[in-house]
């Protein structure tokens, strides 16, 4: 929205604003009557103050989520799940920022994002440990995963494949945690963490295929064998799980080489990660225990 001044020859100059509505490219504009000039500057402190605190990794999310509700799909609910989700979130927050204070070598600048979501994480935590102690047995596995990610954010190589796959680790070890906090152990679902396991790594393979390797033939063959070889290994489990890894798969050969922009690629991996959960759903228990 424009405005302008404008004087009409004899008669006294006054200022008189006069605002635009433009409509976009070949459409032009037209006058727009008592409406004056609409500041955007109150909108940007907000926008900006999001982006200085929610990361712009759009598909960590499914990541995120995908393991938690197909844990407590396949384990059950039970209260400190609640903490659980609090503490996984704002931890999986402040890890973002930690690992850009590494990679930038400056702390100092992301002081702030340390306070608020360490401020969340650490209490949260502290409740789930509290209500299962023996959540302290996974600490050791977080504690290596996590420092390969530290290790790839210092080297500022955080895009390469084992740093993504030490990424789909930690999130598939949540199907374990809900597992334990409901009176079971891992064991007992280990063909939902299987599934999860299988599709998040795919997706890793997939998704660069789709963006950062695009065009790439190695990737696309890589993808396309991984998917084949997860559909054989999912039709011992179940056949709705062997239906969804089909698609998968057909997704892997159909969509490189598409020009599907970052946001519909992530469109598409939000609806495969509801598949997985409903195949989880539908396994349920495993067939048998390990």
């Amino acid at each position: 929205m424009a405005a302008r001044l404008t004087d009409r020859p004899g008669r006294r100059s006054e200022p008189k604003v006069v605002a635009r509505v433009t409509f976009g490219p070949g459409h032009g504009s037209r006058p727009a009557p008592n409406v004056g000039p609409v500041s955007t500057t109150s909108t940007r402190p907000a926008r900006r103050t999001i982006r200085q605190f929610v990361p712009p990794q759009h598909g960590a999310w499914a990541m995120l989520l995908l393991p938690y509700l197909a844990g407590l799909l396949v384990a059950g609910f039970r209260w400190p799940d609640l903490p659980l989700l609090c503490a996984w979130l704002a931890g999986y927050l402040l890890s973002y920022y930690v690992f850009l204070a590494v990679k930038s070598r400056r702390p100092g600048r992301y002081l702030p994002q340390f306070r608020l979501y360490g401020l969340v994480a650490v209490p949260a935590g502290a409740i789930v440990l509290a209500a299962e102690p023996r959540l302290l047995w996974f600490a050791p596995v977080y504690a290596v995963l996590l420092a390969v990610n530290a290790w790839y954010a210092w080297r500022r190589r955080e895009r390469a494949l084992l740093n993504d796959l030490a990424s789909v680790a930690q999130s598939c070890l949540v199907i374990g945690v809900v597992t334990v906090i409901a009176g079971g152990r891992p064991a007992d679902t280990w063909a939902a963490s299987v599934l999860v396991l299988l599709y998040l790594t795919g997706t890793v393979l997939h998704v660069k295929t789709m963006i950062r390797e695009r065009g790439s033939r190695t990737y696309r063959t890589a993808s396309v064998g991984y998917h084949l070889a997860a559909l054989a290994a999912v039709t011992v489990i179940s056949i709705p799980a062997a239906l969804v890894f089909a698609l998968l798969t057909v997704r892997a050969w159909v969509l490189p080489g598409r020009s599907l922009t970052p946001k519909r690629v992530g469109f598409v991996e939000i609806g495969a990660s509801v598949l997985v959960l409903a195949a989880v759903a539908l396994v349920g228990r495993p067939p048998f225990a390990i």
